[in-house]
């Protein structure tokens, strides 16, 4: 298969480490970017060395900033080639009830969150359409389709994601560029283990699989979109969530 240059963004949280991972697996060479303020990097190139992954690229920048962007795309560039995938995955949550919620916590979620799209996005799509292939891969969440109390502004970031990708779908489409969601539920990241045992309990019992979704699940989505075989698909959503929600 043909070697891709691959950008994961939010990489080295949960599901931004399995999507490195799975993507490296399928023979793409990944530019992990993280937030300048995590602290544990030499620790997770360690971890992933020790896996077996011992080509990831990494570059710094905050995603709310769209001078970071074209600092961090201007290094992966530099350092891989251009860049044929993105993944923009990073996220935060600021959960408060909408009565409660202050300004920053609103314009914080939405800025990493859904701002962060464009901040990325302009660096490569027209590039991408430019060399007639490319695969922009954005990371939504079951309470972006669904909405969820006390998430008013992650519910309406990830709510913007499905639609951003759906129109920027439209105008790529007959350029050889895909861009489609993934709307995850309830994973078993770091995260969501450290939640107290009987309200992660509660959340596993909300599912009707009854377990929690794998981060590498998430990951061989991401491989999936990010195939020749997936040329055929582009403005859909894959609702990952076993079952929670149904659209």
């Amino acid at each position: 298969m043909t070697q891709r240059v691959a950008l994961v963004t939010g990489a080295m949280g949960g599901i931004g480490t399995a999507v490195c991972q799975e993507l490296a697996k399928a023979g793409h060479k990944v530019v992990a970017a993280y937030h300048p303020q995590f602290d544990n990097k030499d620790e997770w190139l360690k971890e992933q060395a020790a896996a077996g992954f011992n080509d990831f690229v990494c570059v710094a920048g905050d995603v709310s900033s769209l001078e970071d962007c074209q600092k961090m795309v201007a290094e992966a560039e530099a350092a891989a080639g251009p860049v044929d995938i993105l993944v923009n995955n990073a996220g935060i949550t600021r959960d408060r009830m909408f009565a409660k919620m202050e300004k920053d916590q609103w314009d914080a979620v939405i800025s990493t969150n859904l701002s962060s799209l464009f901040n990325m996005t302009k660096q490569v799509s027209a590039k991408m359409a430019e060399r007639g292939w490319g695969r922009i891969i954005n990371i939504a969440s079951v309470n972006g389709v669904k909405g969820q109390a006390g998430q008013t502004n992650y519910s309406a970031a990830k709510a913007g994601v499905i639609g951003f990708s759906k129109a920027l779908a439209a105008e790529l489409a007959a350029k050889g560029v895909t861009v489609n969601v993934i709307a995850p539920g309830y994973i078993a990241t770091k995260m969501v283990m450290a939640i107290k045992p009987e309200v992660l309990q509660t959340i596993v019992d909300g599912v009707p699989m009854k377990r929690l979704g794998k981060p590498e699940e998430m990951g061989a989505a991401c491989v999936y979109l990010a195939s020749e075989n997936a040329g055929f698909m582009t403005g859909a959503t894959l609702n990952i969530n076993g079952g929670l929600y149904y659209q």
